[in-house]
């Protein structure tokens, strides 16, 4: 137990819903609250080495590791022993209730929680937290919400990390972000086997494994999605609408969206709108 209750307290942060930055520091960092805050502290170490005190014993953290302190929980953190520098993303807030799912976190050491987040995903992370703060600043309106909003895309981007929910690999993260933006363009497995730096089969793997379903079949039904909505809330035509998910050939398209749908395009269209 590395609590030491013989520091003097760190001020309290004062706040409505998100308060965040961005802090590089050295050695002698250190942040010591007896009773903790009334809310989460989100910290998502950026580069360096930092510390936390808990219950039982010191959680060491280095760039990646997010930590969730829960409120009432003592807040005993700072730059490791050793290190140089701790630089990290942070975020003070009170969470939406539909937000405490994304909360349940792996704890360790009897106290804070704790995701490793890698690559993209990091990536990810650190511009919804950095964003999160800046808009909180700026003078936008409604800027608070900005950043909650903002603070809700890194806390989604972490979900994925959780193991304790259903990890998704960041490989395959990758992918479903590429086929998401580029449903007009080539999407063969091989196209997204190179984005992700995976062989096809092994891609092909990941998917099944993760998503229960091949990458064919995955961009097939995003492409279809969008197909529908298309029909539903646009007058465009249904060769336009081919070409923007993906296929040249409009006859094509109306097979392969028959098969998904049960009717063809036009058939569709026209049951939504009640003709």
């Amino acid at each position: 137990m590395s609590l030491n209750r013989s520091r003097p307290e760190s001020p309290q942060p004062v706040f409505d819903r998100v308060v965040g930055g961005h802090f590089a520091e050295g050695p002698e960092y250190a942040t010591w609250r007896t009773g903790g805050t009334d809310d989460f502290l989100l910290i998502h170490t950026v580069a360096g080495g930092g510390r936390f005190g808990a219950p039982d014993g010191e959680l060491l953290v280095e760039a990646g590791d997010a930590v969730l302190l829960r409120p009432g929980l003592p807040h005993d953190y700072g730059t490791a022993l050793g290190a140089e520098l701790w630089e990290f993303d942070f975020a003070h807030f009170h969470p939406r209730a539909e937000w405490l799912p994304l909360l349940d976190w792996p704890v360790r050491l009897g106290g804070p929680g704790l995701i490793h987040a890698g690559g993209e995903v990091r990536r990810r992370v650190g511009s919804g937290l950095r964003r999160s703060a800046g808009m909180r600043l700026g003078a936008l309106p409604r800027a608070e919400l900005f950043a909650v909003n903002a603070l809700e895309e890194a806390l989604l981007w972490l979900d994925t990390q959780n193991p304790l929910a259903s990890r998704t690999d960041e490989r395959v993260l990758r992918v479903i972000e590429h086929v998401g933006s580029h449903l007009a363009e080539p999407l063969d497995v091989d196209t997204l086997a190179e984005i992700a730096h995976l062989s096809p089969s092994r891609l092909s793997h990941l998917f099944s494994e993760q998503l229960g379903i091949s990458p064919q079949r995955y961009v097939e039904r995003e492409r279809m999605t969008v197909a529908k909505q298309l029909l539903d809330l646009t007058n465009r035509q249904v060769s336009g609408i081919a070409r923007e998910v993906g296929w040249d050939d409009p006859q094509y398209f109306s097979g392969r969206f028959r098969r998904f749908a049960g009717v063809t395009p036009s058939a569709y269209r026209r049951r939504g709108r009640g003709a």
